[in-house]
């Protein structure tokens, strides 16, 4: 049973912006911490960005910090990472995740991926 679907990602030229989708099953949107990861080539997964189920506190990464915005829309049941000013460094599968908020380790459920790449 897919419960995580992302949509969204591209090829972009540096310093261009995308938006990354992902819709949750309604158990899960109303349940978890959602957040977004990625892996780049060679890499190994990396945390980006996560918004609080019920605080809706954000946090993210600090090398995506004032470039990337997570946001949630409830009544879709969707959670969406904004990237602007995007660097070639930030090519990578990004991967939407449904979790207890920190540490990684606690994201129980995951997406299929959608792919980013950055030309520079």
């Amino acid at each position: 049973q897919v419960q995580l679907v992302e949509s969204g990602g591209g090829l972009v030229q540096a310093g261009g912006s995308l938006r990354l989708s992902c819709a949750a099953s309604a158990r899960i949107f109303s349940t978890y911490t959602m957040a977004w990861f990625r892996q780049g080539p060679g890499k190994e997964r990396e945390f980006v960005a996560r918004k609080n189920w019920s605080t809706y506190i954000s946090a993210y990464a600090d090398s995506v910090k004032g470039r990337f915005t997570i946001s949630r829309d409830n009544a879709k049941n969707t959670v969406y990472l904004q990237m602007n000013s995007l660097k070639f460094e930030d090519t990578a599968v990004y991967y939407c995740a449904a979790g207890m908020g920190w540490p990684p380790s606690t994201y129980d459920y995951w997406g299929q991926g959608t792919q980013v790449t950055v030309s520079s």
